[in-house]
């Protein structure tokens, strides 16, 4: 195969995305339409296991934390995911997290049958520490496994599991599946299929990342077995150079970098920033906001619910055809004009669907509501030519191997907390700036625009170590 992949590999990367990113995806989109199901079954486990009857209000307030307590769960994960990739390494927190999202998808089935709201909480929690593990490890374990000349390639994966599993959630939950009376339980742990189907190649076949277990876990012979299995055609010498950059790289980091180390080198400050920044802007920039209340704005662009409906499910596979385009594009071009014209683009569509969802609401038309419509695509194929797949990747671009999960453990904190500001805050804005809610975003996006243009190196084609001197000085 051309350009460094090998068939090993391809099939890592595909295993990997199913078993991994998907379900992170799943568990973002799967919880919208079966929503007033699952209240109407709360509220009835708390009437009648309970003896406690509670107002729509209180009831709502309820399915909040039911919903929140994923992003909790992705916030606390995110503390210690550091911690897990270093000890156990890339393919060992990997294997951790999948074995969390099946005990969480356990709870999902069984919640019903035991009658049991904590099940269903502690479900979503433990989902949401997965998936901060996962957020940390996998594309480390990506960027790990692939020759150097195939990081943007291998990084985008993950945009491409969340997007593909958004829209599997969705389908999945249409009334005619499993987002009925009967099934939706069934629907929230589906997931699971696919962590069973990738757990076995993952703890049985894949290697571990040879640079974990070269300059982590300090074995040489197991670093190198494990680089000659992921690069099969390459010559002898080829893998001898690229163990020799290993152990320099070994002589000169002698420890494993701590969180207090990397937070007080001041020579890791601006990629730091950069990183935790571009994290935040992915979710602060707006989608997240678009897709929990796509409904909506099709319903306040004059549409009804039915085609409410389908439009927001045919919203969903757009926005995964746009991240196929990822790896060509991130292949192609450089970092830097990719991630610049993603932010204008996010931008300047927020700034378009805002206006034309404040001049309908005053005077509806179908050119009106149809504009509205093409400024969310607008956003969506935007949002997946830069900041969607870039940001999962960009630290492991920036730091070199002994910092890189610290980095990257503090990127998903920032984008767990992001994640969980706009659930929180976008409806009180929403309420108080009607169509204008979306304007911070539009800010943000111009943020990191700025921070792009001025601060942030070209990292395509070049090895981390090419890449830290150039911001060694910081602002």
């Amino acid at each position: 195969m051309k350009d460094g992949w090998t068939p090993l590999l391809v099939v890592i990367c595909m295993t990997i995305t199913f078993g991994t990113a998907i379900p992170v995806g799943y568990f973002l989109g799967v919880v919208n339409a079966p929503a007033e199901l699952i209240k109407n079954w709360c509220n009835d486990i708390l009437v009648n296991e309970y003896d406690t009857m509670v107002s729509s209000t209180q009831l709502n307030i309820i399915w909040t934390c039911i919903v929140s307590i994923y992003l909790i769960g992705g916030i606390g994960g995110s503390c210690f995911s550091a911690w897990c990739s270093n000890r156990y390494g890339r393919k060992g927190s990997l294997i951790i997290s999948s074995l969390l999202l099946i005990i969480s998808g356990i709870l999902f089935i069984c919640c019903r049958a035991a009658k049991s709201l904590e099940m269903l909480i502690t479900g979503r929690f433990v989902g949401g520490l997965a998936s901060a593990l996962i957020f940390t490890a996998q594309p480390m374990y990506l960027l790990e496994s692939a020759p150097s000349q195939l990081s943007g390639s291998v990084g985008v994966f993950t945009c491409l599991g969340i997007t593909g599993g958004i829209l599997l959630g969705q389908v999945i939950t249409l009334p005619h599946i499993m987002g009925n009376l009967n099934l939706w339980h069934y629907a929230l742990s589906s997931y699971t299929i696919l962590v069973f189907l990738s757990l076995v190649p993952l703890w049985f076949w894949f290697p571990e990342s040879p640079r974990w277990l070269y300059l982590i876990k300090r074995d040489a012979a197991g670093g190198a077995k494990a680089l000659r299995r992921l690069r099969p055609n390459k010559n002898e010498d080829v893998i001898q150079q690229e163990l020799l950059e290993m152990e320099l790289m070994l002589q000169e980091n002698t420890e494993t970098a701590s969180l207090w180390k990397v937070l007080g080198d001041s020579r890791l400050f601006l990629p730091l920033l950069l990183v935790c920044s571009i994290q935040a802007t992915q979710q602060l920039s707006g989608i997240n906001a678009i897709f929990f209340y796509s409904l909506s704005i099709f319903t306040d662009a004059g549409f009804s619910y039915s085609t409410a409906t389908w439009l927001n499910l045919g919203l969903g596979g757009f926005n995964l055809c746009t991240s196929l385009l990822g790896p060509l594009v991130v292949h192609r071009i450089a970092r830097r004009p990719l991630l610049m014209g993603s932010c204008f683009i996010c931008g300047l569509s927020l700034v378009g669907m805002s206006f034309g969802l404040y001049f309908l609401d005053r005077s509806p038309s179908t050119v009106l509501a149809y504009s509205c419509i093409v400024f969310v695509l607008l956003f969506i194929l935007g949002f997946q030519l830069g900041l969607g797949p870039i940001a999962y990747f960009i630290g492991s671009e920036l730091f070199e191997d002994t910092p890189r999960p610290v980095a990257m453990s503090l990127g998903s904190l920032f984008s767990w907390v992001a994640n969980f500001l706009v659930g929180m805050f976008f409806p009180l804005l929403q309420s108080v700036w009607s169509s204008f809610a979306f304007m911070p975003c539009m800010c943000v996006c111009i943020y990191c625009l700025i921070l792009t243009w001025r601060f942030l190196p070209e990292t395509r084609g070049r090895r981390p170590k090419d890449v830290q001197p150039l911001m060694s000085q910081g602002l």
